[in-house]
């Protein structure tokens, strides 16, 4: 996966914006104004992707390229280093649950609003 293709999967969720709140290397993304994903867009080496901190210990047991969230709190949050040791698939799946685990933390207008869009 290249930066190109992880923008296009993030920006193809409903409700998801793209920002750059921490400098113009930083890209972030948002479902309805809280954050799921984030690379740096020059260098494109990682991405920090939110976790159930259960699956995420198993996640950094299992996979040498997974690792603590890098800046972020480490009970919530994983690095994924991409690095070409990953299938494209896992990954995604991974940008799914991340995704899917911000909006269940919505405020239930926010998630009707979000289900509106």
């Amino acid at each position: 996966m290249n930066v190109e293709q992880f923008r296009s999967y993030c920006l193809a969720k409903r409700g998801v914006t793209e920002e750059f709140p921490f400098g113009e290397g930083t890209l972030v993304y948002k479902v309805m104004g809280k954050m799921f994903a984030l690379a740096d867009v020059n260098l494109f080496e990682s991405i920090n992707l939110k976790c159930d901190p259960e699956q995420a210990v198993e996640l950094r047991e299992q996979y040498p390229a997974v690792i603590p969230g890098y800046h972020m709190n480490k009970k919530h949050w994983n690095t994924v280093l991409m690095d070409g040791s990953l299938p494209d698939k896992l990954v995604k799946g991974w940008i799914d649950h991340s995704y899917t685990l911000v909006v269940a933390g919505l405020p239930g207008k926010v998630k009707g609003e979000l289900r509106e869009l």
